[in-house]
């Protein structure tokens, strides 16, 4: 995996969670108006897009803004995945199986480790100018 596997599904991760938050919200207009639900996505979608957007154009200095954005998706993936299984026996405000969502908030969570790593590990170049420094 690669800086550019992380910044790709950034993109895609930062698109798709708000919408679908959002989507598998609406049947429930209540859900929607308490805000602190549904700013966490937006806030996520916003963080992984800006990290995909500094490291466009210098790896080098958009990598940490990118591996946050991911660290930050993982402490949520994983705290809305903790919760979703405590509250299997729920029905899910989407209607779908609560087991479907938690499969999918599981699959999520490991995408983002996945990401994180990638964010995390330099490029050859960047370790060909570190030893020409030394």
């Amino acid at each position: 995996m690669t800086i550019s596997f992380s910044r790709k599904l950034a993109i895609v991760i930062g698109i798709i969670t708000p919408v679908a938050e959002t989507v598998r919200r609406w049947n429930q207009l209540g859900q929607l108006s308490v805000w602190p639900i549904w700013l966490d996505d937006f806030a996520l979608g916003a963080f992984l897009l800006y990290g995909a957007w500094r490291t466009r154009k210098d790896v080098r200095t958009g990598r940490p803004f990118l591996a946050a954005a991911w660290a930050f998706t993982c402490g949520m993936a994983y705290s809305s995945l903790v919760s979703q299984i405590q509250n299997l026996n729920q029905p899910d405000p989407a209607q779908i199986s609560s087991g479907l969502v938690a499969a999918i908030k599981g699959v999520g969570l490991v995408l983002a480790i996945l990401a994180l790593i990638a964010s995390l590990r330099r490029t050859p170049e960047e370790d060909a100018n570190v030893s020409d420094v030394s």
